[in-house]
């Protein structure tokens, strides 16, 4: 059951992967993380599947809802409200592009395009409260790139409660850190200006591995397509891959000590 207290609300609390090729995202992610994929049998979930570890939800793997829609990981923030939250959002700019609906007896959502364009989704959560299990091959972070970068962040303060912090990184950049209750939730920046015309903001999903340069190397060898090899950053390592799909993931490693 969920839980009785609202420490989720504004945080993330599922991630999911709406796949071109549903059985073949569950083998390659079973294969780089471990995990044991379920797939729902009550057809009202059409062929939607929950990934495990160590016998706790992970994530979700579900076919892509529209025909020729690309394959990409969406996060779920969480809400006790989420009509109430729909209607906020909607007054803060976003465009609601799914209305409130039950998931069955799991719980509710709502789908969102922020004013910047990158797509999130909000739960509420009945009888699936999120994810529950922590260590390697699971979430780790979050991470927002953005066309318009400033107005995403006021629309995620002013809905979300998200207390922004700014940085410099190498390069120029500034990387923005998104807090709530003087928790570190997730991260973001304004899109390279190198990266293609046509590529729209986007929400990315980090997984955390013991070895981010191993587990890259077993990305690749899996079917992946590398992004971006492993480097440094402040507390540790990271990559970014694109999936056999062609969903785009990081690996994060954290420093030990």
């Amino acid at each position: 059951m969920a839980e009785s207290t609202v420490t989720w609300a504004g945080k993330p609390v599922w991630i999911e992967l709406s796949t071109s090729d549903p059985e073949a995202s569950r083998a390659f992610y079973s294969r780089l993380f471990g995990w044991e994929v379920e797939v729902t049998a009550d057809p009202q979930y059409g062929g939607y599947a929950i990934a495990r570890s160590g016998a706790r939800d992970v994530a979700g793997i579900g076919p892509s809802q529209a025909p020729g829609a690309p394959t990409a990981w969406m996060v779920y923030l969480g809400t006790p409200h989420v009509d109430d939250l729909a209607a906020r959002a909607r007054a803060a700019g976003a465009t609601v592009v799914a209305e409130p609906f039950d998931v069955g007896d799991m719980g509710r959502m709502a789908a969102f395009q922020d004013p910047a364009g990158a797509f999130i989704s909000a739960w509420q959560p009945k009888t699936m409260a999120g994810m529950r299990a922590e260590g390697s091959g699971t979430f780790a972070w979050a991470e927002l790139s953005a066309r318009g970068f400033d107005r995403a962040v006021e629309f995620y303060r002013e809905v979300f409660g998200w207390e922004a912090e700014a940085r410099p990184i190498d390069g120029g950049q500034v990387y923005t850190q998104f807090s709530l209750d003087g928790e570190p939730i997730a991260g973001g920046m304004e899109m390279n200006p190198a990266i293609p015309a046509g590529v729209p903001s986007y929400w990315m999903v980090y997984f955390s591995v013991a070895d981010a340069d191993a587990s890259f190397r077993q990305a690749l060898e899996a079917g992946a397509r590398e992004m971006v090899a492993p480097q440094e950053f402040p507390g540790g390592r990271f990559a970014i891959v694109s999936d056999p799909q062609g969903a785009v993931f990081g690996l994060h490693q954290l420093s030990q000590g």
